[in-house]
């Protein structure tokens, strides 16, 4: 078996004297969506952020394409091939759509030029000169996406894709990412909505206070909702 493109192993995370993370081990592979599930609180964003090099790691490695980058800083993760789709979308309010896309472009190149972000997401080519400020949520968080596609990832870290957007704009965003599995684009996919992310995965693990409770082929979690009554709750099972 190859080398995964991310090797996370053993992992923990504090926050000041308080653990958050504790022995997080997982991997995504070439071209592989990766479900990170749990509940609120559970360590899916410190898991990113760890990741990222945005939040330091107290112990364990990190292993990107072949290169420790446990202790690296954030700027050096990113221009290896890195991007992120924060939880909130956090994105320049007062500059346009386009202007947006233009600032996170790093020169990499590659295949994901702005003319090929619009392509796949027409709607931001319809909004290019509206401010983001005044796009709807689901607008934000399809400019969230193209924001880190410019900047030509071979993994994508996307945190809470389907938080507070409604059921259609939901399916319309989880859309896109279908499509951007097709393309090769390697994903790992935190998400509380453990159904839907489980469509489009083909891994998932589960955090649970910080620790991984659970890890296996999606399609198998997903078929059996007694498992994920267990992990996650009743209410998301049920969805």
């Amino acid at each position: 078996m190859s080398e995964p493109l991310l090797d996370v192993d053993g992992l923990c995370t504090n926050y000041g004297k308080i653990s958050i993370l504790r022995d997080v081990t997982l991997s995504v592979g070439e071209g592989e969506v990766v479900a990170l599930l749990g509940l609120n609180g559970a360590g899916k964003t410190t898991t990113l952020r760890s990741i990222l090099g945005l939040t330091a790691a107290r112990a364990g490695k990190i292993r990107y394409d072949g290169n420790d980058i446990t202790a690296w800083p954030a700027y050096k993760i990113a221009r290896l091939g890195v991007g992120y789709v924060p939880e909130g979308r956090r994105m320049f309010k007062d500059l346009s759509t386009l202007e947006n896309l233009q600032l996170a472009e790093n020169g990499r190149g590659g295949e994901w030029t702005i003319p090929r972000v619009l392509e796949h997401l027409p709607k931001l080519a319809e909004l290019r000169s509206r401010k983001a400020g005044r796009l709807s949520g689901g607008e934000q968080e399809m400019l969230a996406i193209g924001r880190a596609l410019v900047s030509n990832p071979r993994l994508l870290l996307i945190d809470e894709p389907s938080q507070g957007l409604a059921p259609l704009i939901v399916e319309d965003v989880y859309r896109i990412l279908g499509e951007l599995k097709q393309t090769g684009v390697a994903i790992l996919l935190v998400e509380q909505n453990a159904l839907l992310a489980l469509k489009i995965a083909d891994r998932a693990y589960v955090l649970d206070s910080g620790r991984v409770v659970h890890a296996g082929l999606a399609a198998e979690l997903a078929a059996d909702r007694d498992r994920i009554r267990t992990l996650m709750g009743l209410e998301v099972a049920a969805r």
